[in-house]
């Protein structure tokens, strides 16, 4: 049954005597204990009132709250103990009315079927205003395909707030949260968004993975009116755009940026402001600052430190625009003001970024003035793409660096910085004190934000953290250990040699570990398989295919088969890998379309006789820009007598959302490798829209040639001091812009005869 009560002892006291009006006087707590009991709840709710969800798993649970509250008596909907109401399986949350509060609770252990978690609206035209949701967690609730897109929040109407909220583990593609201005009844919103924990998000390796996103081009000249301020965006890596602003006059600050690959982009719409945000990269790849496109932007008073990030992610980036740009288009900047800001040690400012056959258009009636800009390693950070002269120059600080590209608006100065009371670092000259950001600008602390109930994890991966378990050649003895593994634990195989009948499913970070003498062959067309939440390790291994079934395309590692949420990693260490024979196309590694892997190591390792490729890093092969690995890296080992490629790794189309795919070998042998007639690539290595590549200090004998296809960005290749023996040169082919080979082929040595 529904309980019902009224909500304190003042509360009846008052009532008793008669002094409240008719509308407070009916406010009810009602506690529900099933979704029956909710539905019955809900259905005649009045100013005042509050729905209780009873503790415990709600599974499958639709919740559509309604209602029309009031300033003073908002309706409510909120857990018995807040994180204790836990909203699983198929289910989401609308609101719809005027002045609703939901609050404590916790979305995990499923997804939504509709486009959002949490939506401020029921229907088109049944919105919600006036509401608010406050210290509710969604967790990793994802839909199972990886390319199907929702949100976890999509926020409509008016005068709504979003706060001390947990969204982290958003895995498939779509922002985790949006401010969507679709009709007259969401724009000039004057929505709030503060003091939220927005968790890490793991690089999903294609555009679509914003954080947050206020406004969509086709509305980007319409005016939102959104605060952002206080929220902490931890680890926000899913692609270039962690903040995307859309619309005008939205009011960004107070903001902290912790070591997110990417940045905040005013990527359309006008009259933006940013102010008092805080940028900390830490040195971690790809962290970027601001970036600043379209009208009237105004940037000021805030610190950006230890940011790496280059082109369109870099510390501070200025766009260059499309001349009579359609909506959807970059619009010229106009009117920029960016103005006592912070950039310490960061790699890159980039001015009239993007200049290329169509984007011709630079900055114009904008100011550069009272900026601060030190870098420790005295080398100029300034790119400039395009002419300048339309951004004035003013009253800027620079440390002492060799051959600055600007100098008209810039002090150089001996300038020595210690770090303030509030942990950013500032001149110890006060005759500077007028220059960058602010001695009392405020570092929001994680602490601050989200549910103060709900714990904020490290979601990194990590090897080797568990226990260690002593494994023996019997029969079976392999697989009951991996069954019976938890995370991190670490399998040593003991010396001899192991059958393997079965695959072996690896769903959690996994170590297997041998001294060399520990050989392994399997019976089934793979090996091992990685399912979500999985990752492995391979150390001192010795693995034969001779056993496997005489099937086309067997491997010794796969990805799942299926849509994978989860990234994964691959690190292969001193194991020697032969006999990939069985019939064409055995490959070591193939990753399936819908699955991405954080990294691929290889080091120390030996590979010969295999009649596939090493790496089969290619099905994602729509071209729209999504690839199966971030980062590629092989080092001190040999490949001998493969057929197909050392490694085929592809990224298609032209979109500019991600910073990979990375590779990288060092240090090899490649012997009579990727000239098997079924090698379609004709290649020894294969690389296609990779956006970072180094291949140094091998030796090529007897194989295919290096074969590298620029599709989109700027792209770096460095093919440098290898050896290239009765192998062809490398070859580099600009694919899209119509630009001479950029990349770095130096300091090879050519040889006629195989070594």
């Amino acid at each position: 049954m529904t309980s019902r009560h009224f909500v304190g002892s003042i509360f009846a006291l008052l009532l008793a005597f008669n002094v409240l009006p008719i509308s407070v006087m009916a406010a009810e707590q009602i506690l529900v204990k099933n979704q029956n009991e909710f539905q019955k709840a809900v259905s005649g709710l009045k100013p005042g009132d509050t729905v209780v969800l009873a503790n415990g798993v709600w599974n499958n649970f639709e919740i559509n709250f309604s209602g029309k509250g009031t300033a003073e008596q908002p309706i409510t909907l909120t857990a018995e103990t807040k994180g204790k109401v836990i909203i699983s399986g198929q289910s989401n949350l609308h609101i719809a009315g005027e002045y609703l509060v939901v609050s404590g609770l916790v979305f995990k252990n499923g997804y939504s079927t509709t486009d959002s978690v949490i939506s401020f609206r029921k229907s088109e035209i049944e919105l919600a205003n006036h509401s608010r949701v406050t210290e509710t967690v969604v967790d990793n609730f994802n839909n199972p395909e990886r390319v199907e897109v929702d949100y976890y929040v999509a926020m409509y109407g008016k005068h709504n707030r979003f706060d001390h909220n947990h969204l982290a583990g958003k895995r498939n593609k779509g922002v985790t949260m949006a401010v969507i201005l679709d009709s007259q009844a969401s724009q000039e919103n004057h929505h709030r968004i503060d003091h939220n924990y927005f968790g890490p998000r793991p690089v999903l390796g294609s555009n679509g993975g914003e954080t947050l996103r206020i406004g969509t081009s086709a509305y980007s000249l319409t005016n939102s009116f959104t605060l952002v301020e206080n929220n902490y965006f931890d680890r926000c890596d899913g692609e270039v755009e962690i903040v995307s602003v859309k619309s005008g006059r939205n009011h960004v600050r107070g903001n902290l940026f912790f070591e997110s690959q990417g940045g905040l982009a005013l990527r359309h719409g006008n009259d933006n402001l940013v102010e008092a945000n805080v940028f900390l990269g830490n040195g971690v790849a790809h962290t970027g600052g601001i970036r600043v496109i379209n009208k009237g932007q105004i940037i000021r008073n805030n610190y950006l430190e230890s940011l790496t990030g280059t082109r369109f992610g870099a510390g501070l980036v200025v766009m260059n625009g499309v001349p009579d740009s359609p909506i959807n288009k970059y619009h010229q900047v106009d009117g920029a003001l960016i103005e006592n800001n912070s950039l310490v040690n960061i790699d890159h400012i980039q001015l009239a970024e993007g200049s290329d056959a169509s984007r011709t258009a630079a900055p114009i009636n904008s100011e550069f003035r009272n900026n601060l800009i030190f870098n420790e390693s005295g080398r100029d950070i300034f790119t400039l793409k395009d002419d300048v002269s339309g951004i004035k120059f003013s009253n800027n600080v620079l440390n002492e660096v060799q051959n600055p590209q600007i100098t008209e608006g810039f002090a150089s100065r001996d300038v020595v910085m210690t770090r303030g009371a509030n942990g950013l670092l500032y001149p110890e000259s006060r005759e500077l004190s007028g220059v960058g950001a602010s001695r009392d600008l405020v570092v929001l602390e994680k602490s601050q934000t989200g549910a103060p109930w709900y714990p904020k994890p490290d979601p990194s991966i990590r090897f080797g953290i568990g226990n260690t378990v002593d494994v023996t050649p019997e029969p079976g003895a392999l697989e009951n250990a991996i069954k019976q593994a938890q995370t991190g634990d670490v399998i040593r195989l003991a010396p001899g040699d192991y059958v393997v009948s079965k695959i072996l499913h690896i769903d959690k970070p996994l170590t297997l570990s041998g001294d060399g003498e520990a050989r392994i062959e399997y019976e089934r067309t793979t090996l091992f398989e990685i399912a979500d939440g999985g990752s492995l390790q391979l150390r001192g291994l010795s693995i034969s295919g001779k056993s496997t079934p005489d099937n086309v395309g067997n491997s010794v590692i796969r990805s799942s088969r299926y849509s994978m949420l989860v990234n994964y990693q691959i690190s292969i260490e001193n194991c020697e890998i032969t006999d990939l024979t069985v019939n064409r196309a055995f490959n070591f590694f193939y990753a399936s379309k819908q699955t991405m892997a954080d990294s691929i190591d290889i080091s120390g390792s030996r590979f010969s006789n295999i009649s596939g490729a090493i790496l089969k890093l290619d099905n994602e092969n729509d071209d729209e820009g999504i690839y199966n690995a971030d980062y590629v890296r092989i080092k001190d080992s040999s490949f001998t007598d493969v057929q197909g490629a050392l490694v085929d790794l592809y990224r298609g189309g032209t979109d500019e959302s991600t910073f990979g795919p990375h590779f990288s070998l060092t240090g090899s042998q490649v012997r009579n490798v990727g000239t098997g007639s079924r090698n379609k690539s004709g290649a020894s290595v294969y690389l296609h829209g990779v956006q970072v590549a180094t291949i140094e200090n091998n030796l090529f004998s007897g194989s295919a040639p290096i074969k590298v296809y620029h599709t989109v960005g700027d792209p770096v290749t460095r093919i440098v001091k290898n050896t290239f023996a009765a192998t062809p040169v490398p070859e580099v082919t600009e694919l899209n812009s119509q630009q001479e080979n950029t990349a770095l082929i130096a300091d090879n040595t050519v040889e006629e005869t195989p070594k």
